[in-house]
């Protein structure tokens, strides 16, 4: 079985309730991707813990040295699990992020994160490009809406593109009960 690493994505305070680019469907994300993290963890294999600090001066979120740039508490790090620090939109750009994976020995990825329309999907097209597989959980994302030369795209829709132009290409994309049955099936 190739060496797999988890890889959660920007699961901090300003995605959620209260913070200051709340996303939709955040809280549940974060709870199923804490499920990947406990049987990550069980399993015995490699977290990476990624985290975007904005350095424009004027940031609308993410801004270093707050609370909404800290790690939600659902997800926190422990001793020992590798974190990445981030400036850019993709987790690979300017980080150690593949020295990590090359160091451990990682074949496959398994992602999860926020927000699905921007770093979660940088981070899965460049870990497949590098040639990692990868394994996109798709309920442990959370994206916003957005709007495009006057079209309105709810969060849902948003979430739903990036998933399916992920899923033709780059990842193979599953739901955290199918992952975590998956895993259970190969013990």
């Amino acid at each position: 079985m190739p060496k797999t690493a988890l890889i959660i994505v920007d699961l901090q305070n300003d995605y959620f309730p209260g913070g200051k680019w709340t996303l939709e469907g955040i809280e549940d994300a974060s709870a199923n991707a804490a499920r990947l993290l406990a049987a990550a963890r069980a399993a015995g294999s490699p977290v990476i813990h990624v985290r975007h600090e904005s350095l424009a001066e004027k940031a609308p979120f993410f801004v270093p040295r707050t609370t909404g740039a800290e790690v939600h508490p659902s997800v926190l790090p422990q001793d020992g699990e590798a974190r990445v620090l981030k400036h850019q939109i993709n987790s690979f750009r300017d980080t150690n992020l593949k020295a990590i994976l090359e160091r451990n020995g990682i074949e496959e990825v398994v992602i999860c994160g926020a927000m699905s329309h921007m770093c979660v999907d940088a981070v899965t097209r460049a870990a497949a490009d590098f040639g990692y597989g990868v394994t996109l959980i798709h309920d442990a994302c959370a994206s916003r809406d957005l709007e495009f030369d006057g079209v309105q795209v709810p969060a849902k829709h948003a979430h739903a593109a990036f998933m399916a132009a992920l899923s033709a290409a780059y990842a193979k994309t599953v739901s955290t009960e199918e992952y975590l049955r998956s895993l259970a099936e190969a013990a």
